[in-house]
C-alpha cells in the first residue's frame, strides 16, 4: 500500500517508536531515487525517451513499483530527466560565456563539455527543432515526363508531419534560458567572423546531439565523440574569402 504525506510520516513514527528507523528509511529512499535517475539517464540516452519504465527499473535493480512510487507516470520521469539535462547544458553554456574571452573558444568549450557530459543524447526533440522552419507545401518534381498515351499524374506534395514531442518535456522557461545563452555564444562567434554566418542556435544544439553517440565501450565512445566533434567544429568555422 502506498503511503503519502502525513500518513507516511505517521507510519514511520509509529513503526520505530523513538525514531531510530526514520533516518535509514530516508537514506534508502534517497539512494533508490538516485539509482532510478541514473538508470533513466542511461536507458533514455541509449534507447530514447520511448524506452519503457520496466527497462529503467531493471537497470536500477529495483522493482517497477519502486519507480512508480517516485514517479507516478512516465511523463513525470521524462520531464525530470529532460529538465535536468536542459539545465545542465544551460549552466555549461553560461560557464563558457563567462570564462572564455575568445568567442570561438567559448563556443568550442561549450560544445566539448556538453558532448563529453552526454547531455545531447537526452535533449528532447522540441528543443532541437526550435528555429527550424518547415516548408509545408513543397512540390516534388515529376520523375519522368508524361507521354501522350499516359494518363495525367496527380501532383505530389510533401505533407508536413507534426513535430515529435516528448511527453512532459522541459518547461518553457528552462528551454528559453538554454536558447538565450547559446544564442549569445553563437552571436559572439559570428560577429567575430569565426562562425559561418548561416549557423543557427538549432544547428549548435544539433551538433551536441549528433556528436554524442551511445556505444557499449566507454573508451570507444569517448574517442568517437571527440573525433566526430572535431569534424563538426571544423564545419562550423568560417572560411577566409578567396
Amino acid at each position: 500500500m502506498q503511503l503519502q504525506g502525513s500518513h507516511w510520516s505517521s507510519a514511520v513514527a509509529s513503526a520505530d517508536g523513538a525514531g531510530g528507523r526514520n533516518t535509514p528509511l530516508r537514506v534508502d529512499a534517497q539512494r533508490n531515487l538516485e539509482h532510478v535517475l541514473r538508470a533513466a539517464r542511461e536507458v533514455f540516452g541509449e534507447l530514447g525517451y520511448g524506452a519503457p519504465m520496466e527497462d529503467v527499473a531493471r537497470r536500477a535493480r529495483v522493482g517497477v513499483g519502486t519507480v512508480y512510487r517516485r514517479f507516478p507516470s512516465k511523463d513525470v520521469l521524462v520531464r525530470r530527466i529532460a529538465e535536468e539535462e536542459t539545465a545542465r547544458l544551460t549552466d555549461q553554456a553560461r560557464a563558457a560565456l563567462g570564462q572564455e574571452n575568445e568567442p570561438w573558444s567559448a563556443l568550442a568549450r561549450f560544445l566539448r563539455t556538453s558532448v563529453a557530459s552526454g547531455a545531447g543524447r537526452l535533449l528532447p526533440p522540441q528543443v532541437l527543432r526550435v528555429g527550424v522552419e518547415v516548408e509545408s507545401d513543397v512540390r516534388v518534381p515529376q520523375q519522368r515526363q508524361v507521354g501522350l498515351a499516359d494518363p495525367p499524374q496527380p501532383e505530389l506534395r510533401l505533407v508536413e508531419q507534426p513535430s515529435p514531442v516528448v511527453p512532459g518535456g522541459p518547461d518553457d522557461a528552462g528551454a528559453a534560458a538554454l536558447l538565450e545563452v547559446v544564442g549569445q555564444l553563437v552571436d559572439r562567434a559570428r560577429e567575430a567572423g569565426e562562425l559561418r554566418p548561416d549557423v543557427t542556435v538549432a544547428d549548435v544544439l544539433l551538433v551536441i546531439a549528433t556528436a554524442a553517440p551511445s556505444l557499449p565501450d566507454a573508451v570507444q565512445q569517448a574517442a568517437a565523440s571527440a573525433r566526430l566533434l572535431d569534424i563538426l567544429l571544423d564545419g562550423l568555422r568560417s572560411r577566409p574569402a578567396g
